[in-house]
């Protein structure tokens, strides 16, 4: 017997995605993940493959996101700005899916047996093509495809599992494969330059899949209302000075946008540190690999488990167990940092009870904007979603910041042949109390976050508001 797919959710919201919508969806996000988690093994391609200096790759990784952040914001209001209904939110995707993969396959050509201040450029304008333009500009009008492509919070909570899937698959694809694949290869810049194209491919591939479904969906604004009555309008533009006013005046779009800075962090960090932990504590850089597939089993529990946790502890209850756990496995490990058995399991525990919560972003913004069209008649949904990824670009780039200030301050020698007991120490940093500090310190920022009992009432005042103009 053919089951029945429900119209609406348990608010009495319709819903408008089949499996196939979450599954085209999800390969968008995995094709971004690529690029996004590649950046974070770049500190390593520059240090121990090209013979960078730490200091010089420090500075460059920095100077990329701080600018890249700005363009999130830029073209977030750009978008708000154009015409164009749902195309709007995939035309960006076709039109850059050739550049993107062609800037994946260039990251790894940078050119040896030059000055030093030639490969410093090179890497400076590559990341910033990947990050400030190509990726900005696919990646800003597709975080906003959560707010406007459906209004049911469980369909959003869905599209943020898969979109979760497809984001953290990219990273365990990449900690997993590049430092076997790559030593397989040779391990030198040769053989990385290969792997680069390999992934190129597969980043023009998803893409594809993603806009082929994705620019003839039908958006929750553009189907007509419950009475047959006409589509929703789109929304008029606000200038960008007002708007960012409006952003800023809203705490719990701040709120989120402190959480991703601060994820951003976490994650510009832990994208190598992996590989220098395994590297240097435990002597055979080849263990990421290892440790990625067990850690594969854990995520894939954490993820069938997500909906459910999700809605047994709500959202706010679900982003406070994810941030004390995590705490509190970094902060374990602190005390035996050279133990392999130990560093294996607190990892893995650590990254199950966040996978929950990394399943929230989009929905944690989807609420801000929400509460943007209760306090200002006016969503900004692309504006807002720029605006979150200034503060993804710029945690990124204080990230790897980060991490080469540790290495600095460690004296890091990619030449010896053991770590030195300062190297360890400074891994030790990054990799077990930075995490420890910035969990607890999401912890507290988001306990301000209390939309999530007042969101229905708001809906409910904003319906009603619409009702009343449309009687008019």
């Amino acid at each position: 017997m053919a089951k029945v797919r429900k119209e609406y959710d348990a608010e009495g919201v319709k819903l408008t995605m089949r499996t196939r919508d979450y599954l085209a969806d999800m390969s968008g996000q995995l094709a971004l993940g690529i690029m996004g988690n590649l950046v974070g093994q770049m500190t390593y391609f520059y240090t121990d493959k090209v013979g960078m200096a730490v200091g010089a790759v420090g500075v460059v990784m920095a100077i990329a996101k701080i600018i890249d952040a700005f363009t999130d914001v830029i073209f977030g209001n750009i978008i708000d700005h154009s015409r164009g209904g749902n195309k709007k939110y995939f035309r960006w995707m076709i039109a850059l899916a050739i550049p993107a993969a062609a800037i994946v396959a260039l990251m790894f050509t940078v050119p040896k047996n030059v000055a030093s201040g030639v490969q410093v450029a090179y890497a400076l304008v590559t990341n910033l093509l990947l990050t400030a333009v190509i990726y900005t500009m696919i990646a800003t009008p597709f975080s906003a495809v959560m707010v406007v492509r459906t209004k049911s919070n469980s369909e959003r909570s869905s599209m943020g599992v898969f979109r979760a899937v497809g984001n953290y698959g990219a990273g365990m694809i990449i900690a997993i494969a590049t430092i076997p694949v790559t030593n397989m290869l040779g391990g030198t810049q040769d053989a990385w330059i290969k792997y680069g194209v390999v992934l190129a491919l597969a980043v023009l591939l998803l893409f594809m899949i993603c806009w082929l479904n994705g620019h003839k969906a039908a958006f929750t604004r553009e189907n007509a209302d419950e009475s047959g009555g006409p589509a929703v309008p789109e929304e008029e533009p606000v200038p960008f000075g007002p708007a960012m006013s409006m952003l800023f005046k809203n705490k719990y779009w701040v709120i989120v946008l402190l959480f991703n800075l601060i994820t951003a962090i976490t994650n510009g960090i832990v994208g190598s540190a992996g590989t220098y932990y395994c590297k240097w504590i435990f002597g055979n850089d080849n263990l990421v690999a290892l440790l990625g597939a067990v850690g594969l089993v854990a995520t894939v529990i954490g993820f069938i488990l997500s909906k459910p946790i999700i809605s047994k502890l709500g959202v706010t209850r679900t982003v406070s167990v994810g941030c004390l756990g995590a705490a509190l496995m970094a902060g374990i490990r602190c005390f035996a940092p050279a133990n392999f058995y130990l560093y294996v399991g607190t990892s893995l525990i650590g990254s199950f009870v966040q996978i929950p919560l990394m399943c929230l972003y989009g929905v944690l913004l989807a609420m801000a904007v929400d509460y943007n069209e209760w306090k200002y008649d006016k969503k900004l949904v692309a504006m807002s979603s720029g605006a979150i990824g200034f503060g993804n670009k710029v945690g990124s780039g204080l990230g790897s910041l980060l991490l080469s200030a540790f290495l600095v301050i460690g004296s890091y020698d990619a030449t010896l042949a053991v770590a030195s007991q300062s190297m360890r120490f400074s891994i030790y940093g990054f990799s077990n109390y930075l995490p420890l500090v910035i969990n607890l310190l999401m912890y507290f920022i988001f306990r301000g976050f209390d939309l999530e009992q007042k969101l229905p009432q708001m809906r409910a005042e904003v319906e009603a508001r619409k009702a009343g103009k449309s009687a008019e």
